[in-house]
């Protein structure tokens, strides 16, 4: 089955409009899942809400919003009144401003999401897709998604676009305050010397299948040793960590036992010279079966 558009409308740009539909970029509906279930007849739990003094149920007709103002005091807002407040929407990505791609950190990515033309706007469409990729730089847009007024960040990406809608500023925190009790240390000498040589023997290339969900598998293995009523998998034992010493703990990864050694780098040389000097592939094995996959074997 075809994916749906998680939402259609045009994009902008000067006086040009073409029809878009966004997909869902990135999903977790493949990880398993667990239900709460009752113990005593195992059956399923359902969710009950309950009032925080009476204890007693209360039915959904007679549920609403509350902002709490004082501890316990509340203002009533009725759902019609917070449905009052989303923008009104024109279905229309309008093209703020073209910016270089690294202008914005990363840090206010939100979500993905994979642009695409409706067959009608083809054209402009890729005009758009190959100006920006010609020019290096990505477009910032504002309109109404999902009932909010959203900020996204759109990218040149294979055949198409990539939609990132953006978090606000106000809900990024601020990077002074989670590294100002981190000390400001000036490494130098050997210390600095074996670092960058760890680092170079280390270099690779991003491979998102050389990366598997372990604790996804773990799940899917648990599952399916319930299922047909097998032992369950045992746990590795952890290894014992040796001594926390970092010059000695430096040496080591480089391949080195005794103070002063220089690194040995006519191995990371000599592959260098065999490849051209391209960085390695951080890994050539093949990925592991995926839970998805086990679940369906199962």
């Amino acid at each position: 089955m075809a994916q749906r558009a998680q939402w259609k409308g045009f994009i902008k740009f000067g006086e040009v409009t073409c029809a878009v539909g966004l997909y869902t970029a990135a999903s977790t509906s493949d990880r398993i899942t667990f239900n709460t279930i009752n113990t005593a007849t195992g059956n399923r739990v359902n969710r009950v809400f309950v009032d925080s003094d009476t204890q007693e149920a209360v039915p959904k007709e007679a549920q609403t919003k509350g902002f709490e103002i004082e501890n316990g005091q509340y203002i009533l807002v009725d759902p019609e009144e917070v449905a009052a407040t989303i923008p009104e929407s024109n279905k229309t990505l309008e093209v703020e401003a073209f910016i270089p791609c690294s202008d914005v950190d990363d840090v206010y990515f939100d979500k993905p999401y994979y642009l695409t033309p409706d067959r009608l706007g083809q054209d402009a469409f890729a005009a758009l897709r190959d100006g920006m990729r010609k020019s290096k730089v990505a477009a910032i847009a504002r309109t109404v998604l999902f009932r909010r007024l959203r900020t996204v960040l759109i990218r040149p990406h294979g055949n198409g676009l990539i939609a990132t809608t953006l978090q606000y500023d106000y809900e990024v925190r601020s990077s002074k305050k989670a590294f100002e009790e981190v000390p400001k240390l000036k490494i130098e000498g050997e210390m600095l010397d074996l670092a960058k040589h760890i680092i170079s023997t280390k270099k690779g290339e991003f491979d998102p299948a050389a990366f598997d969900d372990r604790y996804e598998e773990a799940l899917a293995e648990l599952v399916k040793a319930k299922v047909e009523g097998k032992a369950l998998p045992k746990r590795k034992p952890v290894a014992v960590s040796k001594p926390n010493d970092l010059l000695a703990a430096l040496r080591e990864s480089a391949g080195l036992s005794k103070k002063g050694s220089e690194p040995k780098r006519a191995a990371a040389n000599t592959n260098a010279g065999k490849d051209g000097g391209k960085p390695r592939r951080a890994s050539t094995a093949k990925p592991r079966v995926s839970a998805a996959s086990q679940r369906k074997a199962s």
